[in-house]
This record gives structure tokens, C-alpha cells and sequence, in this order.
């Protein structure tokens, strides 16, 4: 009995690998960030506060929060305590009463108060103006350092959070897989001139604009200059 020889099987074609986007030019991000100005001259961050120790207060409950929620609660309590002293006399336990609504109160009411007393013990109850400083304080990292440096003291810092990591990625303007790379690459990137609104420029493209789950592509201010392959214009 003749057996027959099975077909050969057609080779599979090789899974072409995505060809990384083209940088941005030195021009374009230049004309970007001179869009986002002329757009919006003086942005401001949206957390509320009254002195660099109340926005440091607030950036440290905004960890997985929303400004927003952090407003509705800080409100009040930045009333009753607008600095160290008046946060250590109002105690872990009538703190957590304000920022219940908060999520992860629990522990950033132990940490407000641990950095309150810190300030207290070895800064003097001044609200320390360097990154080191800041990031020995309880429950303060990287990223609430350079927000508290720009908005306080203005210093030309980048502040990575969800939205400005997203746009950083998606855009190509500063790629990178962790908050760090894209902070570095965008302080790289990003004229001398705009740094001291870039991260506010940033966030709120982001928040309103560059959304995560259906980015408005439509009404984006630099989609002719965006590398995202799936912008929808």
C-alpha cells in the first residue's frame, strides 16, 4: 500500500515587531508646549491649599484619590489645622473623623501626623525646600516632592502621576516604563522656558483631554504632532 506523504505545511510569516514611533523634534515639542501656553498661560493645580504645609498635606492624602475627593474633605480640615503644630494638637484620631471619605485614611491619617511631627522635630515647622528633605517625610515620595518643590517654590520640577506617565507614553513624547524614566525624559525633552507649568500642562491634558479609556483626539491641541497610531483623527 502506497502511504502518502502529508503536505508540507506553509511557513508561518514572522510577526513583524511594532516600529517605535518617531521622536519628537526639538521644534515640535517646542511648538507644543507653546500651544498648551497660549491655551492656558497660568495653569493651576487643582488640589486646594492654603501654604506649602496644607499642599503637602494634600498631596499626601491624594495618593490613589481624586483631587477632588481630597477638596470635599481638606476643606474643613485645613480650617481647624493649617500647620504642623495645629495638625499634632488635633491627633491621629479627629483627623481620620476629616478624611474618611479618603481612600487608605486610615494610614495617611498616621502618616499626617508622623510628618507633622517630623517638621516639627527637624525642620523647624517649616515645609523643607529640597527633594531629600521632603522625601524623609512619612508617606511622601518622589512624585509628591516635585509637586510640592513646583507649586510651592516654584522649582522647574515634573511631577509623574497616572496622567502625565499616559501621555508622556502615548504621545512619544517621553516614553518609558516607569514614572522615573518618563520624569527624566520629559525634564530632558521639554524647553527650559515651559518647565514651570509643564507638569500642570501635562496633568490636566491628560485629566480632560488625553483620557484614558476614549482619548478626545478630536479636540487635542497637538493631535498633528502625537505619534499614537490609534488616534482617531
Amino acid at each position: 500500500m502506497t502511504v502518502k506523504k502529508a503536505a508540507a505545511r506553509p511557513a508561518r510569516a514572522a510577526k513583524k515587531t511594532p516600529k517605535a514611533p518617531r521622536p519628537w523634534t526639538a521644534a515640535e515639542i517646542h511648538e507644543a508646549f507653546s500651544r498648551f501656553q497660549k491655551a492656558n498661560p497660568e495653569p493651576k493645580g487643582e488640589l486646594e491649599h492654603l501654604n506649602p504645609f496644607t499642599l503637602l498635606v494634600a498631596v499626601v492624602l491624594s495618593a490613589q484619590a481624586t483631587d477632588a475627593g481630597v477638596n470635599k474633605a481638606t476643606r474643613e480640615l485645613f480650617k481647624v489645622a493649617d500647620t504642623p503644630q495645629k495638625m499634632l494638637d488635633l491627633g491621629e484620631e479627629r483627623l481620620r473623623d476629616y478624611i474618611r471619605t479618603i481612600g487608605l485614611y486610615r494610614t495617611k491619617a498616621k502618616n499626617v501626623i508622623a510628618l507633622s511631627a517630623r517638621l516639627i522635630a527637624e525642620f523647624g515647622g517649616e515645609v523643607p525646600r529640597t527633594r531629600v528633605g521632603i522625601e524623609s517625610l512619612p508617606g511622601a515620595g518622589r512624585k509628591t516632592a516635585n509637586v510640592v518643590l513646583n507649586m510651592a517654590f516654584g522649582e522647574r520640577t515634573m511631577a509623574v502621576d497616572t496622567h502625565v506617565f499616559r501621555v508622556g507614553n502615548r504621545t512619544g513624547l517621553a516614553p518609558g516604563k516607569t514614572p522615573l524614566e518618563v520624569e527624566l525624559g520629559l525634564e530632558k525633552a521639554i524647553p527650559a522656558e515651559f518647565m514651570l507649568h509643564a507638569h500642570h500642562w501635562l496633568i490636566l491634558h491628560g485629566r480632560y483631554t488625553c483620557l484614558a479609556r476614549k482619548p478626545r483626539c478630536e479636540v487635542c491641541l497637538i493631535n498633528d504632532l502625537c505619534r499614537w497610531p490609534e488616534k482617531t483623527v
